[in-house]
């Protein structure tokens, strides 16, 4: 099969995937446009980006529940459905731990963001990730001793929303539930600005991700503060409202959300596109692969591990800082991929000089 062969059943591939997907978020979606075929193609993509959930979302009450992807839809949604109380109840059990050391984090993405949706089994919880200041980490992490990385992901920094002020971002985040279950989630509108930057810097890879910045998207009420959404780092702003038409433009979120006035920016012509291939080839996030450092003694597959880490052309142009715009993406997956190298190669020669015991 030549290059654009692949390219262009990867891009079907995905195009199933976002019809699949289209308004799955919703309590009441449109019908399904896909035959049994179509589904059963698009089967695995789906279940491989943690959205056999929404999977289910769409099949049922179409009269394909009963077919093998049906089938597997609704497996995936009842086992996220019984995980996402599970993980509110260990979340309670972290924050605790979190409260006793006198660290008050905030909560976003993966839990918090799956609590946007109409229904607990639609979108999988993924690990907890928990926010501090730069000058708590330390008790926090002292206090989850064995639990970061198994179960939380816990941050340095507040990340994305790094040119925020942490007073700031605390004074507009919500608490959700009360005592001991209460959980402190970033306001709408830094969660929604957190969510559309993560999903850009790991290049849209899972539908998931940008279904995420539809519901929390349409999510936005009639309070929601669109001038403070907008402030920040301009290239960052424009990348936001990227990741918003592009949830428009693939899944059909409703943009009309956006306040009036507002700058609406033209998507590149290429950028659709390139993430429909994504969807289609299936690869696995970064947080899903094997160490690079550890297959440097199998050159077979190192050589494969460095084609699945090619930087897309939507993770060239975070990685970079560059804006979205019609020019050639080469040059910009060359360049990240020069970065890439340039900062492993730091870390190892770090690594080769820190003794053993002395490593974090």
């Amino acid at each position: 099969m030549t290059l654009a062969a692949a390219w262009a059943s990867r891009t079907r591939l995905g195009g199933l995937a976002a019809g699949a997907l289209a308004a799955a978020w919703r309590p009441s979606p449109p019908p399904l446009a896909l035959t049994a075929g179509e589904l059963s193609e698009v089967e695995r993509v789906l279940l491989a980006a943690g959205a056999g959930g929404l999977g289910w979302g769409r099949v049922r009450g179409t009269g394909l529940e009963s077919t093998p992807a049906g089938t597997a839809f609704h497996e995936a949604y009842r086992h996220q459905a019984l995980a996402y109380f599970v993980r509110r109840a260990r979340i309670a059990e972290v924050l605790q731990r979190l409260r006793g050391a006198g660290v008050e984090p905030i909560t976003g993405k993966g839990w918090a963001v799956a609590s946007l949706y109409p229904e607990p089994g639609l979108r999988p919880c993924g690990d907890i990730d928990l926010y501090v200041g730069r000058q708590d980490y330390a008790a926090a992490a002292l206090a989850l001793r064995g639990e970061i990385g198994e179960l939380v992901d816990l941050h340095c920094g507040f990340a994305e929303l790094d040119d925020r002020e942490e007073a700031e971002l605390r004074a507009r985040s919500r608490v959700a539930g009360a005592g001991e279950d209460a959980v402190r989630i970033f306001g709408p509108e830094d969660h929604l600005r957190l969510i559309a930057l993560h999903a850009l810097r790991h290049g849209l890879l899972r539908p998931l991700w940008l279904c995420d910045v539809a519901v929390a998207l349409e999510s936005a009420a009639g309070d929601f503060d669109w001038d403070h959404f907008a402030r920040g780092r301009r290239r960052r702003v424009d990348w936001v409202f990227v990741a918003l038409e592009a949830a428009h433009a693939i899944l059909g979120a409703r943009i009309e959300a956006v306040a009036a006035g507002r700058r609406r920016v033209r998507l590149p012509r290429w950028l659709v596109p390139a993430v429909l291939r994504e969807w289609g080839a299936a690869r696995p996030p970064q947080g899903a692969r094997v160490p690079i450092a550890d297959l440097l003694r199998q050159p077979g597959a190192l050589g494969r591990a460095l084609l699945l880490r090619w930087p897309n052309a939507i993770e060239a142009t975070i990685g970079l800082g560059s804006p979205f715009n019609e020019l050639p993406r080469l040059p910009l997956q060359i360049g990240e991929c020069l970065r890439r190298t340039f900062l492993f190669s730091v870390r190892r020669a770090q690594e080769a000089i820190t003794p053993a015991g002395h490593r974090g």
